[in-house]
């Protein structure tokens, strides 16, 4: 961090005059999105002539799908055309050639009957192509100009892929662009919940002939039901994170009859369970058309071992022990406690009387350390017997009584490591409903604060889905996958631990997944604070800075999200990178602080950035600072932010060294650059210890690209 001594900038009183405000909606977002990200003119030329660097130009073959005759299908044509990528070939599925079609070699016709399944014709027209890969397009959807090149660049880097998908957005019948879905690279619990690669999507040709292609009686599943079988002979499956298809909205709302859809996809899934050797249930998600649950049968309801590390709060860990015992349908499961040094009567009374009501299934060992989660629990699996090992928070209560089963479900199945539940706070809004890389530094909570009878973004809180991991607060694994991990990493002695045994999974090939059936509250306060103090801040910062260190390519690029949406927020919202001008002033020093800076932003222009830091310091004379409130004046006074001022700050103390406090006074916000678009003054006030608040200064802000929106 940039050290900025108070007095470097000359002080000043900012007089506060609101700017007009109007929130940039979603729809608007996305044209800027759009015009910041898909090719121009210019980019396209550039990319036409990086082609001669290709070694490998491998022949793309589209069968393209005319379901019915479409006013559209010209602009269809036209987009193909006008591919940047000149080597592709159609093979045209239709009644008879369109007259607006030039017959050429690089488009065969294959003509359709009205008595076929459209997977004989589709057959036919793979059996016509000649192309390294296939995709299908419909008569009515658009490919972007980059769209084959950007596929054929994938393949030069990776020549041995099968199968590679992108992102795509929907067009409507104006012509306007919307919905976009970024989409998780290749998650397979994620694909047996919905269809959710789509398109564009190329497959090797070679491998769609060796399964036979195309199957009949999948009528609205063709696609779904061939992907589960090809991810049964290859993981060479990859995702390309731009935007390359856009779908037409039908005009009439659905194309495809639901009810035959819903079947047949609910038979590709049955029999891709019996092929894998599983046995399961498919059901519909109710409300939600288009998602599937698989509730797994359960071969061996082997031990589980529920572990719990406790400290006093003796009521708290009464409630969770309490909806356990009296709500858990699962037979066969231990509890076993933690006790990390409790002295409250009330907390040693409880666990005494859960020993003589449980004495078969409840046991407490004692651990009198300084806090470490990862020791407590590391030593709690020493003692555990059971196979499955579910750690889990004394703040937690159950809610469904069949939770065990839903997690048991999966982690019993081989390439499982982590398995997740989705937890509520005590008002029923989500506050766990799996875990991204990324988010807020290291990694934060998807979907916190959605109600749990959302879908989220495209289905994520109501379908099971992979995640690089989920939160420690209630998580199920097999004993032998811990083990193979080493377990919690203990110099991990508060934070991350969770995230750290789950991406040790991940890269010993294990996948974590979230599932929306196990369903707790987690009695954590929305707003309490953790770090505190400075120490509990110092320690917090280097347990960031250790796992940026080990896990840093996963944590700047989730594999199960994607580098187009937020690092700020936990809702899956659009991320946008644009230049910000950036001024700053201070205000006339108060009596009641020593000192202060704002180091951060640097005043200029910030330069295609998604977020803007705020960052410095605040001495205290008689009382230290607490927080620094971050208010937004264009919305009347809006606290954006309220963040510790205790952040470790060494250099502090060589301006200050006669003020103990000093070492702990640092301050760090993030906020997105939408959050303040197109013009927005943020003042910084500190709040002390007593309650007062001190002005330290303004920070000015301006986005050229977005003030066209408003």
């Amino acid at each position: 961090m940039r050290k900025q001594v108070q007095g470097d900038r000359k002080e000043k009183k900012v007089p506060i005059s609101p700017l007009p405000f109007r929130k940039i909606g979603k729809e608007d977002l996305y044209q800027l999105w759009i015009k910041e990200n898909l090719p121009n003119s210019e980019k396209l030329n550039k990319i036409s002539e990086n082609l001669e660097t290709f070694r490998y130009q491998p022949l793309i073959s589209i069968i393209l799908l005319e379901k019915k005759a479409s006013p559209y299908f010209q602009q269809t044509i036209e987009s193909i055309i006008n591919q940047v990528y000149p080597n592709w070939e159609i093979c045209y599925i239709s009644e008879e050639i369109q007259q607006n079609i030039e017959v050429e070699n690089r488009i065969k016709l294959v003509l359709k009957s009205e008595n076929r399944d459209l997977a004989t014709d589709l057959n036919s027209a793979l059996a016509l192509a000649t192309g390294d890969f296939v995709t299908l397009l419909n008569s009515q959807d658009i490919l972007t100009p980059d769209a084959l090149y950007q596929m054929a660049l994938f393949l030069n880097k990776h020549p041995d892929s099968d199968m590679v998908y992108s992102d795509e957005d929907k067009l409507t019948s104006e012509g306007k662009l919307i919905e976009p879905y970024f989409k998780p690279d290749w998650c397979p619990d994620s694909f047996l919940s919905r269809m959710y690669t789509s398109h564009l999507c190329i497959y090797r040709r070679e491998l769609l002939e060796k399964l036979n292609g195309f199957r009949v009686g999948y009528k609205g599943s063709y696609e779904y039901d061939l992907i589960l079988r090809l991810s049964e002979v290859s993981q060479k499956i990859f995702h390309i994170p731009k935007v390359l298809y856009h779908s037409r909205i039908p005009e009439n709302g659905v194309e495809i009859d639901g009810e035959i859809s819903e079947a047949t996809a609910k038979k590709a899934l049955t029999e891709a369970l019996s092929r894998r050797g599983e046995t399961g249930i498919v059901y519909r998600v109710s409300n939600h058309p288009g998602f599937y649950r698989i509730r797994y049968q359960i071969s061996h309801k082997k031990l589980v071992s529920i572990i719990i590390p406790t400290r006093n709060l003796g009521n708290i860990l009464d409630r969770c022990l309490e909806s356990i015992f009296s709500k858990t349908s699962y037979p066969n499961y231990e509890v076993i406690v933690i006790d990390n040094g409790s002295n409250e009567t009330e907390a040693l009374s409880i666990i005494e009387e859960w020993k003589n009501k449980q004495p078969e299934r409840f046991k407490c060992y004692e651990m009198n350390i300084p806090f470490n989660f990862s020791k407590l629990n590391n030593y709690a699996v020493e003692k555990a017997k059971g196979d499955y090992l579910l750690f889990l928070n004394n703040d937690t209560e159950i809610k469904t009584c069949d939770w065990l089963e839903a997690m048991v479900e999966q982690v019993q199945r081989e390439k499982i490591g982590a398995v997740g539940a989705l937890l509520l706070y005590p008002d029923d809004t989500i506050q766990h409903a799996g875990v991204v890389l990324g988010i807020r530094s290291v990694a934060d909570h998807s979907h916190r604060g959605f109600s749990p009878t959302d879908a989220g973004y495209k289905g994520q809180i109501i379908s099971v889905n992979n995640y690089s991991a989920v939160t420690g607060a209630c998580l199920m694994c097999r004993r032998e996958v811990f083990e193979k991990v080493g377990g919690f990493d203990e110099e991990l002695a508060v934070a991350f631990n969770d995230v750290d045994l789950c991406l040790k999974m991940l890269h010993k090939g294990y996948r974590n997944v979230y599932v929306p059936h196990a369903v707790l509250y987690h009695h954590e306060s929305k707003s309490r604070e953790v770090e505190n103090t400075g120490e509990k801040q110092l320690r917090f910062q280097q347990e960031i800075h250790k796992m940026k260190q080990r896990w840093k390519y996963l944590i700047e690029e989730d594999p199960c999200y994607n580098p187009h949406l937020t690092r700020q927020k936990e809702d899956f919202s659009l991320r946008i990178q644009t230049n910000v001008e950036v001024a700053v002033s201070m205000y006339d020093k108060d009596a009641k602080v020593v000192g202060y800076s704002i180091d951060l932003p640097l005043p200029g222009v910030e330069q295609h950035i998604s977020s803007i830091c705020i960052a410095g310091w605040v001495v205290g004379k008689k009382y230290r600072p607490v927080t620094v409130r971050l208010i937004s004046l264009t919305k009347l006074g809006k606290v954006l932010r309220e963040v510790p001022a205790n952040l470790h700050r060494p250099d502090v103390v060589r301006i200050h060294p006669e003020y103990s406090d000093a070492q702990y006074s640092g301050f760090w916000g993030e906020i997105e650059a939408t959050e303040v678009a197109p013009e927005s003054k943020i003042s910084l006030e500190a709040i002390l210890k007593d309650g007062s608040h001190v002005g330290l200064g303004m920070v000015s802000l301006k986005c050229p690209n977005l003030t066209s929106l408003t």
